[in-house]
This record gives structure tokens, sequence and C-alpha cells, in this order.
């Protein structure tokens, strides 16, 4: 009972997957808001968002158990400031999407590794101690951050497009359902492949809705659609099981 009071993540179920997408879908058209809609552009975006993740961080870490808002706070401002450094990378500084997809990538997968070699594991069924929850956020962030290269890079590299991207991504994401229900393939493989094709599906979406007509979006507002999603989330927050941490021992294989 102390390790589930302890537990400061909620259940991986279908709300929490539905919460992520549209996290994912804020911090594309949050992120765009402040670069593009403000004119501060990607490195002052940064700097914002990065201040904004820090006391998210500092908010969750802080607190003694899961706290539904604290703990999506947080997702939310992965998001936006991965949106600013990947567009930041991608164009600011000329990696180019692959480049800067492969680089995102090998980062990933050293946060993991380091996380397993100093905790034995890097399962998400319970997130209770400092060290832990400081590996799970570091890896989120890299992972939301190259999401966002990603979806740039089916889109435009491989001129896919918005439309096309979103239905790529979201074909990836319904193979992993399905290699979750009918086979036996690590749970814990499968979250982290989940979570990170959940951020290029948001970031698709999040273009679909913004970006002008004649690139193939709705040319929505971005403010007022990041305002539209952050009370969608709010939402899904207090109407579904997000207000539950996750059970002991699940996703834990």
């Amino acid at each position: 009972m102390d390790a589930l009071k302890a537990n400061k993540v909620p259940a991986v179920t279908l709300a929490f997957w539905v919460a992520k997408i549209a996290a994912t879908t804020l911090g594309e058209t949050g992120g765009d808001a402040v670069s593009m809609t403000l004119n501060y552009g990607y490195l002052v975006g940064i700097g914002i968002f990065t201040v904004v993740f820090f006391v998210a961080l500092a908010l969750q870490v802080g607190a003694k158990r899961y706290h539904p808002f604290f703990y999506w706070f947080v997702i939310v401002a992965t998001t936006t400031v991965g949106t600013e450094i990947s567009d930041y990378l991608d164009r600011t500084a000329e990696l180019g999407y692959p480049l800067a997809s492969l680089i995102l990538f090998g980062c990933v997968l050293a946060s993991l590794g380091l996380w397993r070699l100093s905790t034995g594991s890097v399962s998400v069924a319970n997130i209770s101690d400092r060290k832990t929850e400081i590996f799970y956020w570091t890896t989120i962030l890299i992972s939301n951050t190259l999401g966002t290269a990603l979806g740039d890079y089916t889109s435009d590299s491989l001129d896919a497009g918005f439309v096309g991207g979103a239905a790529i991504f979201g074909a990836a994401i319904a193979l992993i359902a399905a290699l979750y229900l009918f086979t036996k393939l690590s749970r814990t493989l499968l979250f982290w492949a989940a979570f990170v094709l959940t951020r290029p599906l948001g970031a698709t979406l999040g273009d679909i809705l913004t970006k002008p007509h004649a690139q193939g979006g709705l040319h929505l507002d971005r403010i007022e659609s990041s305002a539209t999603l952050a009370v969608f989330m709010v939402l899904c927050i207090t109407l579904t099981g997000l207000r539950k941490p996750a059970a002991p021992g699940q996703m834990a294989h």
C-alpha cells in the first residue's frame, strides 16, 4: 500500500493515450504560437518553455504523491519545449530533419541505457523515488523532442504531408496496440515505442489544425487552438481515470 501511495504516475489506459496525444498536439500549437504567431523565434521560445518546464518539474518532483494536474503539466511542458528545441535544431542550426532525428533517437537510447544501468529497469510501473523520476522525465523530454523531428521529417522530407504523416503514425500506434493485445512482447518496450510515436502524431495533428490551407492545414488560430486543447485536457483529467495512479506491476514486463 505504501508503494501504491508513493507512485506518481497515472494508470496507462486508453484515457492516458488520448490525453497524451492531446498534450502533444497542444505542444505543437503552443510552441508554434510563441515562436511564430508571437514571433519570438525558436531560441526565445526555448528559454520561455524551459522555465515553464522546470517550474512544472519542481511541482511534480516535490510532490509526495501523484497529482494529475502536476503530472500533465510536466507532460505538456516537455512537448512545448521539445517543439522549440527540435525546430531550432532542424531549422536555425540547419541540422535538417534526418540528422536531428538520428541524434535525438540516440539520446533517447542513451537515456534509457543509463536509466537501466542505474536502477536495473526502465519500467514505468512505479515511479516513486527521486532518481527514477528524474530518469523518467529526462527520457520523456528527449522522446517528445524526437517526436517533433520525426513528424516534420515525415511530413516535409518524405512529402507525406500532414494528413499522410498523421495516418502513418496512427497506423504505427495501432500496430503497437495490436502487439500489446495479441503478443507477449515486453510491455515496457511497447510503452516507450507508443510514447515516442504519439508525439509525431500530435505534431502532425497540430499542423493540420494551424497550417495554411495551401500547406494542407485548416489555418485555425494557434492560440485559440492551444486554449481549446488545454480545456480538453482538463476535462480528460477531471472526468476519467487519469486521476488514479498506476497499479503496482502495471506495464512492468
